[in-house]
């Protein structure tokens, strides 16, 4: 697309992330969101199923194996975002900042949402490693996660917060 033809109602050109992908403005498309999202969710994930597992096998309680599944959640989402701003070349206290405010809101939702799903299932905070119980409702609480946490990326990204802030700098 010719960059040169189209401006905003501001006269600006808009950068090319702007245009063709909706990170920006009221338009942020679904597709963006559910993309931030997944992003979101694979940190997320990677974090909460190595704190569950690690709880669980060292026969932690409850709380403190949803304590160290929601620390890692929120470490390994930091630092997938954290790996690729620094990737694409900025300096590591900047990479921080991006990272904290890209993801900080979107890791909320979903550790909030996934966690009080697996509180409220009947025995899940109980189950074994072995068991269907446990996976069952933690990769449930991790699609209900997703259904939820997607809207609100949405509505971030298209006022230029969130995983805006990080698009930025790709």
């Amino acid at each position: 697309m010719d960059h040169t033809a189209h401006r905003t109602t501001t006269g600006h050109h808009p950068a090319p992330h702007e245009e063709h992908h909706g990170h920006a403005g009221p338009g942020a498309s679904w597709g963006t969101a559910v993309r931030a999202t997944l992003h979101c969710l694979t940190g997320c994930a990677v974090g909460e199923i190595l704190g569950m597992v690690i709880g669980t096998a060292l026969m932690w309680g409850n709380a403190a194996t949803m304590v160290l599944a929601i620390a890692l959640a929120f470490l390994f989402g930091y630092s997938f975002t954290l790996f690729a701003v620094v990737r694409a070349g900025l300096d590591l206290g900047s990479a921080v900042r991006v990272a904290l405010a890209a993801d900080t809101v979107s890791i909320a939702v979903m550790e909030l949402v996934d966690n009080g799903i697996i509180a409220l299932v009947p025995g899940a905070m109980d189950a074994h490693l072995s068991e269907g119980l446990f996976w069952s409702s933690l990769l449930g609480g991790f699609a209900v996660a997703f259904l939820i946490t997607t809207p609100v990326n949405k509505w971030m990204i298209g006022r230029g917060k969130g995983h805006a802030v990080v698009h930025a700098h790709h």
